[in-house]
């Protein structure tokens, strides 16, 4: 790899650069170009099979606010207690065939402004983006995947780290 690194005698790891504190240098993704995408709002994302559609008490509180009514009536209208890795968090519940609560056919999401952040940062989680053939497997069902806005690796990184997943 980094023929400066070698020619400046910079100490290596299995043929990589170390930084001062040890560490290996990480190499860049395979998405360093950037990876496109504009959401078309076609609701793939948001229908079909069930699943976990995570929410915050902070979305918690904005979805109900949105919506007119307090956090404890949300809570029991739309939402789901699931214990997940040992902690309780709560999902947003589902239309019968999967579909999320908050989606509407010819409409699309009705708080798209406010949806959840693991609404907000698709295609952009961290599992979708590890792997380019793991993008590609996602984008069969997305049609904003490759397409639109162009997104730097740094930004992907950032939203991949937080995710809300």
């Amino acid at each position: 790899m980094a023929p400066a690194a070698r020619q400046s005698g910079c100490p290596m790891v299995d043929d990589r650069p170390i930084t001062p504190v040890g560490e290996p240098i990480s190499e860049p993704p395979w998405y360093q170009g950037g990876l496109r995408f504009t959401c078309t709002q076609c609701g793939n994302c948001c229908t079909g099979d069930p699943g976990f559609t995570w929410v915050s008490d902070g979305e918690i509180a904005a979805l109900a606010k949105r919506l007119g009514i307090d956090g404890d009536a949300f809570r029991r209208r739309y939402t789901r207690t699931v214990w997940h890795s040992g902690a309780k968090r709560f999902s947003l519940v589902e239309n019968r065939g999967g579909d999320c609560v908050f989606f509407k056919r010819g409409t699309g999401c009705t708080v798209y402004e406010d949806r959840p952040r693991q609404c907000r940062t698709w295609p952009f989680w961290q599992r979708v983006i590890d792997e380019p053939q793991e993008w590609a497997d996602a984008g069969r069902g997305c049609p904003g995947i490759d397409h639109g806005a162009l997104h730097s690796a740094a930004e992907i990184t950032a939203i991949a780290a937080d995710d809300g997943l």
